[in-house]
């Protein structure tokens, strides 16, 4: 599917990526970050986007819940909620995680932000009940919700062996500069169908 002939938006869009540190671009040169790519990949796609970084390094949903009042400013036209992955390395429950990024949704409603929730796939530290809890709300809380939904931040560097080495720093959590790249190449359609759906009609 090719989404280069997409046409230009006819009116400016803000969007805000509230995140963390896979969001803030961590461990990375500015430029080399999610936000700046992805903002690079728009604009070659002629998208009139602005994205604008609203990651913190080390957010759990909490913290992104407690930010959302200054994160949404008047002028951002709609959200990306991408958290979670702190909660699950730090073992926290998955219905606290649930109900975070729940009031994350309803706040962002309540404000007529329109919101897309970007997922992450919890491994099996934890054992099988925790990690189905855990990945379960994200498809839960985008049909709950009606927000679109992109499953797994991973997605683009998982390979049958589980994440791809050579897209990681060497922390083994945070993904490089190429493998932002490919994240950016994969989850930057979804972007561009959900800035299109805040374009006035």
């Amino acid at each position: 599917m090719c989404f280069l002939a997409t046409p230009v938006l006819a009116e400016p869009i803000t969007i805000a990526a509230l995140g963390d540190s896979l969001t803030a671009g961590y461990g990375l040169p500015t430029a080399e970050g999610f936000v700046p790519q992805m903002q690079a990949w728009l604009d070659e796609q002629g998208a009139d986007v602005t994205l604008i970084n609203a990651g913190v390094s080390g957010d759990t949903t909490a913290g992104g819940l407690s930010r959302l009042d200054w994160t949404l400013t008047p002028d951002v036209d709609g959200v990306i909620v991408a958290l979670g992955g702190n909660d699950f390395l730090r073992g926290l429950d998955p219905a606290v995680s649930r109900a975070n990024l729940d009031a994350i949704l309803e706040g962002a409603a309540a404000r007529d932000v329109p919101a897309m929730l970007v997922g992450i796939q919890a491994g099996s530290n934890y054992g099988p009940d925790y990690r189905a809890d855990f990945n379960g709300m994200y498809e839960d809380l985008a049909e709950s919700r009606a927000v679109p939904l992109f499953p797994d931040w991973f997605a683009a560097i998982q390979g049958g062996d589980g994440i791809d080495t050579d897209a990681l720093q060497p922390d083994g959590n945070h993904p490089n500069a190429h493998g932002v790249s490919m994240i950016v190449d994969e989850m930057g359609p979804a972007i561009l169908e959900f800035a299109e759906s805040l374009a006035p009609e």
